[in-house]
């Protein structure tokens, strides 16, 4: 069973206790990404969960290492666009042990300028990693042009420029501002108890600001547009996108059908027609991505450089198609069995399950119950399919991005 509890410091707890396993994941989800950032520190969230590590008053860089090591645990962090999350996976008898490492961490890093200006060479060559790897590239990109004006569109790295330009100070004030305790949650799945994890949380980060300031919203109305980026490699990459729903819409488990339909599955309609019949790509998937308060449908595809248009035009053909015969019966229902799989699969490790409950309680403040999920998955209809189809087949409402040797004119491609 999978529940919020709200501690009498604000902090909120999502817990899923899982009796049969020996082992609990437990995640520090803070309501603070790229999308929280300013021209002046682009970058500084993903750069703070990289100093996160760097060592504390208490303990090295090292240290954090094997302090966790001793546990027979895994420490890490990632950062999003609108999230940074910091988790431990141990044993259950070590839980406390591996939370206590997480908190200092989060309370009393030391910052210390020399491993500063070092980890910002270690972030600048993630970013050249990016670069060097097309196919992200193109994404990045797709985010650009589907969310222009938006704070969507920061980078989650930075860039050189940015990374070099933040201060110890911007860290500090950063920090203050964005990791707040009414923008935390904490997340905790697998065998542990319940009590002793409220009873560590109430206290341990008092330091942290108890609210954090309502900032305005940005906004910008959506115009299609395309960019491309010529490159010296071997396979183009294709993106196109279209805006559709944010994250836990009433929608989003027929999207996730109709997305298993059309490019989700290797007996998927994209990879049916693009890549067994007509031999066009290696890879080629389409997928969603949702956010606080926006959300896009994509589908990508990697060619060879001559092949650019015959491409578009199947993906063209594919979204034609769709809005104009629907899914058949058969379709839907091996799509809802295939959905149902994934998540029922995915749910077997404690890992997945903090990371759903970690989200959906810092975004939405409630957990999902997966007997409502599968509940809901089975009612789908033709008619919400249809209905959903909508969203995703105007042609003339898609941007796109392309990573290629070729400069190729997307927008024509797609009128």
């Amino acid at each position: 069973m999978n529940k919020i509890v709200k501690l009498d410091c604000g902090l909120r707890l999502a817990l899923e206790k899982i009796p049969h396993v020996q082992s609990v994941t437990a995640g520090i989800w803070v309501k603070a990404g790229s999308v929280d950032e300013d021209d002046t520190c682009r970058g500084i969230s993903h750069y703070i969960e990289h100093m996160m590590f760097k060592g504390t008053n208490k303990r090295t860089a090292r240290q954090i290492a094997s302090d966790i090591d001793a546990l027979g645990g895994q420490i890490n962090a990632f950062t999003a666009k609108e999230s940074t999350c910091y988790y431990v996976r141990t044993l259950s008898s070590n839980l406390e042990k591996g939370l206590e490492v997480l908190v200092d961490m989060l309370t009393d890093s030391l910052f210390d300028p020399a491993e500063m200006t070092k980890e910002k060479q270690v972030v600048k060559e993630e970013i050249k990693m990016v670069e060097d790897t097309p196919d992200d590239l193109a994404q990045e990109m797709l985010y650009d042009v589907l969310f222009k004006g938006n704070v969507l569109s920061n980078t989650i790295l930075g860039t050189p420029e940015s990374l070099d330009a933040i201060t110890r100070d911007d860290i500090i004030n950063y920090i203050k501002k964005e990791y707040t305790l009414d923008n935390i949650v904490i997340s905790v799945a697998g065998n542990f108890d319940e009590q002793k994890v409220c009873d560590f949380f109430e206290n341990s980060l008092s330091c942290l600001t108890p609210l954090k300031e309502v900032k305005p919203e940005s906004s910008a109305i959506y115009v299609p547009d395309f960019k491309n980026k010529i490159k010296d490699i071997e396979q183009s990459h294709i993106c196109l996108g279209i805006r559709a729903l944010n994250f836990g819409h009433d929608d989003a488990y027929v999207m996730s059908i109709l997305n298993n339909i059309m490019g989700g599955s290797m007996s998927s309609r994209l990879f049916q027609n693009i890549r067994e019949e007509k031999g066009l790509a290696y890879s080629v998937f389409s997928y969603t991505s949702s956010h606080d308060k926006h959300g896009f449908y994509a589908i990508s595809a990697g060619v060879a450089h001559d092949k650019i248009e015959d491409t578009v035009a199947a993906i063209r053909e594919e979204l034609e198609n769709l809005a104009a015969h629907g899914v058949t019966d058969r379709e839907l229902e091996i799509s809802k069995e295939q959905t149902k799989g994934g998540l029922i699969f995915s749910m077997e490790n404690t890992s997945n399950r903090m990371v759903s409950n970690g989200k959906y309680a810092l975004m939405r403040n409630r957990v999902r119950k997966m007997e409502d999920v599968i509940k809901a998955i089975d009612s789908i209809t033709q008619d919400d399919i249809r209905r959903v189809t909508k969203l995703i087949t105007d042609v003339s409402a898609y941007s796109g991005s392309l990573v290629s040797r070729r400069d190729v004119d997307l927008a024509q491609l797609m009128k």
